[in-house]
């Protein structure tokens, strides 16, 4: 076992419940659009041998998830869909005025990365706000780290068949573990959250959940290693011991958020 992984995540981890679990949602609308900038960061830089990203524009669409429960949730929608063709637009204005020192590759790069990471962090919050959004948002982190855990374990033992070359460690008995651990560990939480908080979550439902959104964080980790195969990176950063960067930690959960957020709101 990688001793500097299990180290960082046992350190990481009260500080993810100190915040989702004791800090109101203003507090995690702020920490989440610090994320999404350090995770542009990453992602930025990665591609800085192969394109020239306009990162300010990626810096203030991060920095707008922190006033996500300013404005009404009735005019967040609306809000959004006039800010993603303003993106584009300025985007492009920015080929225009740089008579194209800055090319469609760049602004396409630079679009990618918001949708991929500021926008699709964004739905983390917006679960945190729910009616019992506390207790939700755990799913997220539930599926992501029950497949990640238990994928990394069995894919190492009895992992006999290469999942895709992507991502040449992952096996396809790891990725079905990975299921089976995110299952696992949402119902743990199911438990706990209808045991001891008065919840009344429905099991059937936390399985059906747990499987999709499992499917889908392992989608966004292969998404991740497909960005850095092309790039050609390991890690997007060293700032975790153990894990490379934040994007790298992240990976599966970006994914699954805002799929997470459609299922809870359906179910």
């Amino acid at each position: 076992m990688d001793i500097k992984r299990i180290t960082s995540a046992l350190l990481g981890l009260p500080l993810v419940v100190i915040i989702l679990v004791l800090g109101n949602k203003y507090v995690v609308d702020i920490t989440f659009a610090i994320v999404a900038a350090m995770s542009l960061h990453e992602y930025f830089n990665a591609f800085k041998e192969k394109a020239n990203p306009v990162i300010w524009i990626g810096y203030v669409a991060s920095a707008l998830i922190a006033f996500i429960h300013i404005i009404p949730l009735e005019h967040a929608i609306t809000i959004v869909s006039v800010l993603i063709p303003t993106a584009i637009a300025v985007l492009f204005l920015q080929v225009i005025l740089t008579n194209m020192k800055t090319t469609v590759k760049d602004i396409a790069i630079t679009f990618f990365g918001i949708c991929y990471i500021s926008l699709f962090l964004m739905f983390i919050p917006l679960i945190n706000g729910f009616e019992n959004g506390k207790f939700l948002v755990w799913y997220i982190f539930s599926c992501a780290w029950g497949t990640d855990v238990f994928a990394y374990i069995f894919g190492k033992w009895i992992g006999k068949h290469k999942f895709s070359k992507i991502s040449p460690n992952k096996s396809i008995e790891g990725c079905i573990s990975g299921i089976i651990g995110a299952i696992l560990l949402s119902l743990l939480f199911t438990y706990i959250f209808n045991s001891f908080f008065g919840m009344a979550f429905s099991y059937i439902n936390t399985i059906i959940i747990s499987i999709i959104l499992s499917v889908v964080g392992q989608i966004g980790d292969f998404s991740a290693s497909s960005i850095k195969r092309y790039v050609g990176i390991k890690d997007f950063s060293n700032l975790i011991p153990g894990h490379g960067g934040m994007l790298d930690r992240l990976d599966s959960v970006i994914f699954i958020a805002p799929f997470a957020y459609m299922l809870l709101r359906l179910l």
